[in-house]
């Protein structure tokens, strides 16, 4: 038998239930080194097992979701994305012309991020960033030409 994916041992650590079919979407999702929407998830989880349904893909990612073993992206395409919850923050750059997801860190935002909620009189308890943009040799449409 296969060691357990990341996300599967998560699942077993708050208890949920592991049917074969759930074993194989947290794997899929464990494994993937993109953000793959539910319709991705699912093409690949029914290459594995073709009993597999969009409807407990959808089931399943939702309670991966809910028991914070995933977190949801919106990434501007009108479709939710997907990766595994980590303790280690990092932000998003999404390339809107062909949907290249980058992660990074950088210790410059999170201390002027600190430094602005703090002006406000706030303690800093989270956030997200995600910056979208195009690559430098790309053309910009309202450039006349």
């Amino acid at each position: 038998m296969a060691p357990l994916s990341r996300i599967e041992q998560l699942c077993m650590e708050k208890g949920m239930k592991m049917t074969g079919q759930r074993r194989i979407i947290a794997r899929v999702l464990s494994e993937a080194d993109d953000h793959p929407d539910v319709e991705e998830v699912y093409r690949r989880s029914v290459g594995l097992d073709p009993h597999i349904s969009i409807a407990t893909v959808y089931r399943t990612v939702r309670l991966f979701e809910e028991a914070n073993i995933l977190e949801r992206h919106d990434f501007g395409d009108g479709r939710s994305r997907y990766e595994e919850a980590s303790e280690n923050h990092h932000d998003h750059l999404i390339d809107i012309q062909s949907g290249t997801v980058i992660e990074f860190t950088s210790p410059e935002i999170e201390s002027l991020q600190r430094e602005i909620a703090n002006r406000y009189g706030f303690r800093l308890v989270g956030h997200r960033l995600e910056l979208f943009g195009v690559p430098h040799n790309t053309r910009d449409p309202n450039e006349s030409a």
